[in-house]
């Protein structure tokens, strides 16, 4: 069985590009729309049930528009909102989380910092998976407060950026990591930066092919594939309901065919 329908992706702003951008490589026959819901970022500093609703909001355009699967590649909505929408709704769901497992796993120095936001750190999904890997680690737990606001404000090469990530680094250079996690979907546009803060031993981690791999999963299991041989129609939909620039500036690298606009929702 052949299904058309594009699959949905939101996020708390132009972060969950990074992600997006993964499973447009990997699934080139694809068609996909995109909410960078900027205009209510960052997640991470709103209550549990601000969340969720904020989701459901996001979730039901994107049922409206056709789609066949959501993918949440925000951490923050993800821990927060993915139980209650899978409850509510009757499609796959697709999250993300930070890649603490493969971290705690992998570090020779039982050291690893993890960079996210106040919604993801202090959430029971991430407290549930710490407790299982990571209880015997030491783990640097920091908030990025202020990150996500200067990439939705395309200031990522910017002084102020560049100083915040020094700050939010400095412990877990003390400690000693010989891991990054990435938990926030906006970050992953800052990995520059972090490189060149960073000892040359660190090895950053975001979860974006990982989640890519897990939509081509679910695809593959519910026999939800497009049609390869009319690839022609992919097309790839992305709105914001904030200025348009941005998200225009963080996806011009992607060849497809794709639009960028304003949409109020």
């Amino acid at each position: 069985m052949v299904n058309k329908g594009p699959i949905g992706f939101f996020d708390s702003g132009v972060g969950g590009t990074s992600i997006w951008r993964e499973a447009v490589q990997l699934l080139p026959g694809e068609s996909t729309i995109y909410l960078a819901d900027s205009a209510n970022a960052p997640y991470g500093e709103k209550s549990p049930e601000e969340i969720i609703q904020l989701s459901v909001k996001n979730t039901q355009k994107l049922i409206d528009f056709g789609c066949k699967m959501i993918v949440i590649p925000c951490n923050t909505a993800t821990t927060n909102a993915i139980s209650y929408l899978r409850n509510e709704f009757d499609l796959p769901f697709v999250g993300i989380e930070p890649a603490l497992k493969p971290a705690a796993l992998s570090s020779k120095n039982k050291a690893i910092g993890i960079l996210a936001t106040k919604g993801t750190l202090s959430s029971a999904l991430f407290a549930k998976t710490s407790s299982i890997y990571a209880s015997e680690i030491k783990v640097i737990e920091v908030v990025g407060t202020g990150l996500v606001e200067r990439i939705e404000a395309g200031k990522i090469d910017s002084p102020e950026t560049y100083r915040l990530l020094k700050i939010y680094i400095r412990p877990m250079i003390e400690a000693q990591i010989d891991y990054l996690v990435l938990g926030c979907s906006h970050y992953p546009y800052l990995t520059h930066l972090l490189r060149e803060l960073l000892p040359p031993e660190v090895t950053i981690i975001d979860s974006g092919a990982a989640v890519a791999r897990q939509i081509k999963a679910i695809l593959t299991k519910d026999n939800l594939f497009a049609d390869a041989a009319e690839s022609t129609t992919v097309r790839h939909t992305l709105y914001t309901n904030a200025d348009p620039a941005v998200l225009e500036e963080l996806t011009r690298d992607v060849d497809q065919v794709k639009t960028v606009s304003y949409l109020d929702f």
